[in-house]
């Protein structure tokens, strides 16, 4: 899996997505390209530039489950744009 997160901070959290309930998601990339062309779309929107991090699928599965985030797989079969009014930088312990 892939996660993203702001450059060079990698280690202060991953990027994740409000939804309008006020959960957070973070999103989980089973391709890299698809989280590159993810980040290259949030840097178009004005967001700092981003980097993909590699996780193991477990690791990132469980540590969602473990803090009670929300977490979605995007397949390369998903098209996802970023939603400008709901993202968040996630504090998580995976990176």
């Amino acid at each position: 899996m892939f996660i993203l997160s702001i450059a060079e901070k990698e280690d202060e959290g991953a990027y994740a997505v409000m939804d309008e309930d006020g959960y957070r998601a973070l999103y989980l990339f089973e391709e890299e390209d698809d989280a590159e062309r993810y980040a290259g779309l949030l840097e178009a929107d004005d967001h700092p530039p981003m980097v993909v991090v590699e996780v193991p699928d477990e690791l990132a599965i469980n540590t969602c489950n473990m803090y009670n985030y929300r977490y979605v797989i995007i397949s390369e079969d998903d098209f996802v744009i970023p939603p400008p009014q709901y993202d968040y930088i996630q504090k998580d312990k995976m990176a």
